[in-house]
């Protein structure tokens, strides 16, 4: 997990999970699936670099740079990283020719499965005692609840 911006990671593949159980019905191949996920992190991305660029050179007043713009989009390229996980499932159960469905359960149970261990091991890190663990690890399973819930109404 980089260390420098975990933040991104977790964030990329919490909104790639939501957004494939949002529109997993909305498609009817793979390529269709993967080509709007791969978009969506890339506007995710590219969306979250330039809003936290703009809104510091407001506040700054200082002119956007090249340099300026390219430390943004590496600060926040973990996002492209974490959405990396539940996009990697979906291209694998496409490969070993599973149905569509399937595939994007699979995505979203990597997903989900990603933020719980995300948890536990900033648990695991900070010491966190038996009950802070199950806390921990609750935390991210309700979230991953969430992401199946939205999938359940949209369907």
């Amino acid at each position: 997990m980089p260390e420098e911006n975990a933040t991104g990671v977790i964030y990329g593949m919490l909104v790639i999970s939501a957004l494939l159980a949002a529109e997993s019905g909305e498609h009817d191949g793979y390529l269709d699936t993967f080509a709007s996920a791969a978009i969506a992190t890339g506007l995710y991305w590219l969306g979250h670099s330039y809003a936290e660029l703009l809104g510091g050179r407001l506040a700054s007043h200082e002119r956007l740079t090249a340099e300026a713009l390219r430390r943004a989009l590496a600060r926040d390229w973990p996002i492209v990283r974490g959405a990396g996980v539940p996009l990697a499932a979906l291209a694998i159960a496409w490969a070993a020719g599973a149905a569509r469905e399937t595939g994007v359960t699979v995505a979203l149970c990597s997903g989900i499965a990603g933020l719980i261990a995300f948890e536990l091991l900033a648990g695991v890190r900070a010491r966190a005692s038996g009950g802070e663990l199950a806390l921990d690890a609750g935390v991210g399973a309700a979230l991953g609840i969430a992401i199946i819930a939205l999938k359940i109404v949209l369907h």
